[in-house]
């Protein structure tokens, strides 16, 4: 029997108190974001909210718990932009939205932050003895595209050099159940034929770092062949597919030609818009995915939001969560679902 584990991507929504209050504490300009230096006071904010979302998430009845990444002004890009040795210059577009983050030049080697490491001992502290903690980071495609090199000088050092990077976090942090690597980069800007070859390769690398279950998630869409092919090469867990934007018919025929793993993440909520589904039709998603495939039966699934949820109003992404725990059976009543 299939496994179902209500989860999510990370990088929470602020609260709403705490955006007023943290914009007021840090100030309104660029080099007031989050640089990994931050005042005991910011630090102390952050640390009120953390434990907010958490405490959301455990009542919610999620089955894994993440740290929420409130602190990641840049989305992705944060351990990059909080490093000694990289310079957050200039402000560039997040993907295809109305969202910005600070373009991280990297001019000297990428050794160890543990920036990271440091946010998930925090969260660790606050989990109770049922819980699960989940980590996630950028995957190390993703953080090469949304980095820019001044330093290593070749893109497959430098893609080499992120990898490694990552992997010298992962080694440091806590004990954790599940480790999502996130991979938009995949699909928004494949990788070209030198790259794929180390696709497999540089997730490993990161991957190898932990004794936690590894998912490798992909949204805004569904992978191209030769990317699909090339990451079912890594040694992982289990894949992400978003299930909500882009094309559905390439995600399965990506699977029914190069088949799969043993457990996959399925991105069933939307992340990206207020519109709070269903558990009934986040259920109807998960069978209409297993029906597809109807030769493998999954050791686990994964529910989630497609795309990570920074996006969303607090309200609609508690809402959302609710809504998943519901589609995974932690919860079933109807007023968990909507309050």
């Amino acid at each position: 029997m299939t496994e179902r584990v209500a989860t999510t991507p990370g990088l929470f929504p602020l609260p709403d108190q705490a955006k007023q209050q943290l914009s007021d504490l840090k100030g309104h300009q660029k080099h007031d974001l989050i640089s990994g230096a931050e005042s005991a006071q910011i630090a102390s904010a952050y640390e009120e909210y953390r434990g907010e979302v958490i405490g959301q998430q455990q009542s919610t009845g999620l089955d894994r718990i993440v740290e929420g990444q409130l602190r990641w002004d840049d989305m992705l890009a944060h351990p990059l932009t909080t490093h000694d040795n990289v310079n957050p210059d200039g402000i560039v577009r997040y993907y295809d939205n109305n969202n910005f983050y600070r373009d991280p030049v990297v001019e000297g080697d990428l050794t160890f932050s543990g920036d990271v490491a440091g946010e998930l001992e925090a969260a660790a502290e606050l989990l109770g003895e049922d819980d699960s903690l989940q980590a996630t980071l950028p995957g190390p495609y993703s953080l090469m595209d949304l980095a820019t090199d001044d330093h290593y000088g070749d893109e497959g050092d430098f893609f080499e050099a992120i990898a490694d990077f990552l992997g010298g976090e992962v080694e440091a942090f806590p004990d954790h159940e599940t480790l999502f690597l996130l991979e938009p980069s995949l699909v928004e800007n494949p990788p070209d034929e030198d790259t794929q070859n180390q696709l497999a390769e540089a997730v490993d690398t990161v991957a190898s770092q932990t004794d936690a279950d590894v998912v490798v998630h992909t949204y805004f869409g569904a992978l191209d062949e030769k990317t699909y092919a090339h990451l079912m090469d890594a040694d992982v867990e289990a894949l992400g597919f978003d299930l909500v934007a882009g094309d559905r018919d390439q995600t399965l025929s990506n699977i029914t030609e190069f088949g799969t793993k043993d457990a996959a993440a399925l991105g069933i909520a939307d992340g990206q818009n207020t519109l709070v589904e269903s558990p009934e039709t986040l259920e109807e998603r998960v069978d209409w995915f297993n029906d597809q495939i109807p030769v493998q039966e999954f050791d686990r699934l994964y529910l989630t939001t497609n795309t990570e949820p920074f996006y969303l109003p607090v309200n609609k992404h508690r809402e959302k969560l609710a809504a998943i725990a519901a589609a995974a059976n932690n919860t079933d009543t109807e007023e968990e679902v909507t309050a």
